[in-house]
């Protein structure tokens, strides 16, 4: 199925669509991993810092998650998010439309994940949990669209991987 037919299904926690909202505004849609793992809660945090850049951009952040709408928003509301405009998508249908798989051992865990990890608790206060809330397995990723075509993204190689949101938000700024 084509990425923009993908779009039209794809709805949000405000009954849009991320096709119709990509036609009024530039989107930054979020794939995010699981609610109980360690990165997904550090990119929550730091996009919650970045609301005024957004807004400065013109872009709209949509985030995509892989449980129920009640626990998302409960997950987006302690990282000062609550309101944002999500989709669920607990089958990860959405995930591998964009091209997002599963990730292999070694993009998962490994030395440098449980580094990470650790600077994460240290410097951060987020430590991870025994709750999965989603696929443990799937990577996450970040397109920016307009017009329901992907204008740039970020693929994640590594499940830590932490990418240059500044960069992303600035590159296709209207």
């Amino acid at each position: 199925m084509p990425l923009a037919e993908t779009m039209k299904i794809m709805k949000t926690s405000d009954g849009s669509d991320v096709f119709t909202l990509s036609q009024q505004k530039l989107i930054f849609l979020v794939f995010l991993r699981h609610f109980g793992c360690v990165f997904c809660r550090e990119s929550l945090l730091d996009l919650s810092k970045k609301r005024n850049l957004f807004s400065q951009n013109g872009l709209v952040p949509v985030f995509v998650h892989m449980t129920d709408e009640p626990t998302a928003e409960s997950y987006f509301q302690q990282y000062q998010l609550g309101g944002v405009t999500h989709v669920a998508d607990p089958e990860c249908k959405f995930y591998l439309s964009f091209g997002l798989v599963k990730g292999r051992f070694n993009q998962l865990f490994g030395l440098k994940s449980l580094s990470r990890g650790f600077e994460i608790a240290a410097t951060k206060g987020i430590f991870p949990t025994v709750t999965m809330i989603g696929d443990g397995y799937q990577m996450p990723g970040i397109f920016l669209i307009k017009n329901g075509k992907v204008l740039d993204s970020y693929i994640h190689a590594h499940a830590w991987d932490k990418p240059d949101y500044d960069n992303l938000i600035r590159c296709c700024a209207l």
